[in-house]
């Protein structure tokens, strides 16, 4: 009788992860085409198509919605497995060259015709409602698209294509230099407002706009959501039991550091002298000295506790801040296009400010982070994160930081302003002088 092996199953289900997640995107691309057959003549689920009410659109296309999200990530899980495996080895593909032709052709022999098919099947779904919107609103039709891709969901062999794009138009401003671009950005301007499709491209350029803004705010909350969600349920469910297990195991040290321990001797030192002048001055009833040793004893055991929450909490803090760094790093990894869109959305607010607005940002942060008065702020800043890592204050280590790193700091600000901002806007960095002086 053949034993089980866990691990060989294990390795198996991995290695079919990219086939099984294809397949997933496959299914759900294959029912919004049926969709599009049943109830849309093949053509794209939009209201231009089809004699359907508003409620009867909206269900369609919240279905299309769903499923679209479906093959999205089904296809993130398919390249991000299929590039795993193909690096680590698990998945190889045997090459092979034919040997009755001249030319050497290049043979994938582990991908049979139909896992292509199924890609370029896909990718016309995505590609089609990614134009929808724009479509719906500029009155195109979407007949041969429709046609071109129940061609390419049913036929069995044919060569791949790939759709050709439309150039961009370029202006005068861009394409010539004899002239100063001022003038010529204003006869660009003229014949874009003579054209008739100008209507067209503004829509266009505004649904563009419409969508990569919220995109990019989506993603600037996730940026900032998800690292603070992961730290405080690592904090709480996973780091915090193991840590306040293991401290209790091995019966550590109350105190992480000699700083932490002179904070809370300083601490009993002032409850004792507190409770000494107010029994003194009539505040609190004549007592003993040993019923003040044991309010001092009292006091005592409560500090401890609390310095003793204190270090676990700074112990947490490590490992938490450590997943919290982990998890941003990951969604800038996995989600390059939306990084790319957050970077592009930045630059056009950044750029679009008028001058006087770009020389007061830049004027406020210089000052907060490289002024002559920002060493304080960087002193407290220092011993804040030094309180929350459990660290000692080192004040050698913060003093050299402070006489280091906002110089260095100062000084690419300065290349910034020379390097990029002096060649886009010149007139914001006179200003950014002028306000200076």
């Amino acid at each position: 009788m053949q034993s089980f092996n866990p691990f060989g199953s294990v390795r198996q289900w991995l290695n079919q992860t990219p086939d099984r997640a294809l397949e997933q995107a496959y299914g759900a691309a294959l029912k919004i085409k049926q969709i599009e057959d049943n109830y849309f003549d093949g053509n794209a689920i939009a209201q231009g198509y089809g004699s359907y009410g508003e409620s009867a659109y909206s269900y369609f296309r919240s279905e299309v919605d769903r499923e679209l999200r479906r093959i999205r990530s089904r296809m993130r899980v398919f390249r991000a497995s299929n590039s795993f495996f193909n690096q680590d080895g698990t998945r190889e593909l045997e090459v092979q060259f034919s040997d009755d032709s001249n030319d050497n052709t290049l043979d994938l022999v582990d991908r049979p015709p139909a896992f292509f098919r199924k890609l370029q099947f896909i990718d016309a779904i995505l590609e089609r409602y990614d134009r929808a919107a724009t479509d719906e609103l500029i009155g195109k039709t979407d007949d041969q698209n429709g046609a071109a891709l129940a061609a390419t969901a049913q036929t069995a062999d044919g060569p791949l294509t790939r759709p050709n794009k439309k150039d961009k138009r370029e202006g005068l401003a861009d394409a010539s230099n004899v002239l100063p671009r001022s003038i010529l950005r204003t006869v660009d301007r003229v014949k874009q407002d003579l054209d008739p499709k100008a209507e067209v491209e503004v829509v266009r350029n505004f649904r563009s706009s419409k969508g990569k803004t919220k995109v990019a705010l989506r993603f600037l909350l996730l940026l900032v959501i998800v690292p603070l969600l992961t730290q405080q349920l690592t904090k709480n469910l996973l780091v915090g039991p193991i840590v306040d297990y293991g401290r209790t195991a091995t019966q550590a040290d109350v105190f992480l550091n000699d700083e932490l321990e002179e904070e809370a001797l300083h601490e009993l030192q002032r409850f004792e002298e507190k409770l000494r002048f107010e029994v003194f001055i009539g505040k609190l009833p004549p007592m003993t000295e040993f019923r003040i040793e044991e309010r001092v004893r009292e006091k005592a055991f409560d500090i401890e506790e609390e310095y003793r929450q204190r270090s676990a909490a700074a112990i947490k803090n490590v490992f938490a801040d450590i997943f919290a760094a982990l998890s941003f790093g990951l969604l800038l990894t996995l989600r390059k296009r939306e990084v790319a869109t957050l970077k592009s959305f930045m630059d056009e607010i950044v750029y679009g400010l008028s001058d006087s607005a770009k020389a007061f940002i830049i004027i406020l942060f210089t000052d907060i982070f490289v002024g002559f008065h920002s060493p304080h702020g960087w002193e407290i800043l220092l011993e804040g994160l030094a309180r929350h890592f459990g660290l000692p204050g080192n004040r050698d280590f913060i003093f050299l930081f402070i006489a280091t790193f906002p110089v260095i700091l100062d000084t690419v600000f300065k290349y910034w302003i020379f390097r990029y901002l002096n060649r886009i806007s010149p007139s914001a960095v006179a200003t950014y002088k002028n306000m200076n002086e």
